[in-house]
């Protein structure tokens, strides 16, 4: 996987130089917007090369939860500056809507089919290991960036023919529109994960039934699903049940963290077992004073795993 992924840098590199170059010789905006698009493919797969490097790296006294989230943080920056290039690139096609600028559309159809090349070899290299998710999201872009390229020699080919060189900005706007489209979600999934929000797809309700129907549980309650990283979940909870042997608790932790398991893909949790209730607000467990805090510091009852 990680020999496919350098390949794939390396082929998306040189063809995001390449369409740069062309397109200021070429004077095609349209080919510089797939530099930019093509630069959120190379960014893409160079997140999910840093992911596999991560995820590989024992976790820490310092970094309990290892670094699954440095590639969280990469993909927000990354993802904020592409939404950055998709404004400047719109501006730019507005403006030559305006006041049009000659294009040569052979260039631009020859660089585009490189395009079409490039990105259809690293799809089908990449679909192999399309099972892996994060895997799969680089392979679904680069299927994407196939269609558009190809959209680009059609471009080239209407200018071509029919001189209608306005062809060109309207496909940047296109592009710029893709770039904005695809950098907002990863925004959007990134800010969730970084803000610890429930994972995408995962109801909270339907976790904490699953959970209450484990026999033994009396009541689910300070319930917390989060995001370690773009794949990997995490639960913290309450449990109430009635006074039994360890071994009886151990049971339902086994029954429940299967359920986890099975149903939500959830298999880091810290689950504490009592006997009795504890005061909650909205669900949660209500927090202590501030004055509390300071005089007497927070009491935390044993945590099962």
């Amino acid at each position: 996987m990680q020999n496919v992924l350098r390949l794939s840098m390396g082929l998306t590199a040189a063809y995001v130089l390449a369409t740069f170059i062309f397109g200021l010789r070429a004077h095609s905006l349209a080919l510089i917007s797939e530099a930019g698009h093509n630069l959120s493919d190379l960014l893409a797969i160079v997140l999910s090369y840093v992911a596999v490097y991560f995820q590989g790296r024992p976790a820490t006294d310092r970094k309990t939860f290892g670094y699954q989230r440095a590639g969280v943080l990469a993909a927000f920056v990354n993802a904020s500056t592409l939404v950055v290039l998709s404004v400047w690139i719109a501006i730019t096609a507005v403006q030559r809507l305006s006041a049009p600028v000659e294009v040569q559309p052979k260039l631009m159809m020859e660089v585009a089919l490189a395009g079409v090349l490039m990105n259809g070899t690293v799809a089908a290299l990449l679909w192999k290991f399309s099972g892996d998710v994060n895997i799969r999201s680089v392979f679904l872009h680069m299927l994407g960036d196939t269609l558009s390229t190809a959209a680009v020699i059609a471009g080239g080919a209407a200018i071509l023919f029919t001189g209608m060189s306005w062809v060109d900005p309207v496909l940047s706007l296109l592009i710029a529109a893709m770039i904005l489209w695809s950098s907002v979600g990863i925004i959007r999934e990134t800010l969730n994960i970084l803000l610890e929000g429930t994972p995408q797809g995962i109801d909270l309700s339907a976790v904490r039934v699953a959970m209450a129907g484990v026999e033994g549980v009396l009541d689910v309650h300070d319930l917390h699903v989060w995001s370690l990283g773009s794949s990997s979940h995490a639960l913290a909870s309450h449990i109430t049940v009635c006074e039994m042997p360890a071994s009886e608790c151990t049971r339902i932790l086994d029954a429940i963290n299967k359920r986890l398991h099975d149903k939500f893909h959830i298999t880091h949790t810290t689950i504490q077992f009592e006997t009795t209730g504890c005061e909650t607000t909205h669900g949660c467990s209500s927090p202590p004073e501030p004055e509390e805090v300071g005089a007497h510091g927070h009491h935390h009852h044993g945590h099962s795993h």
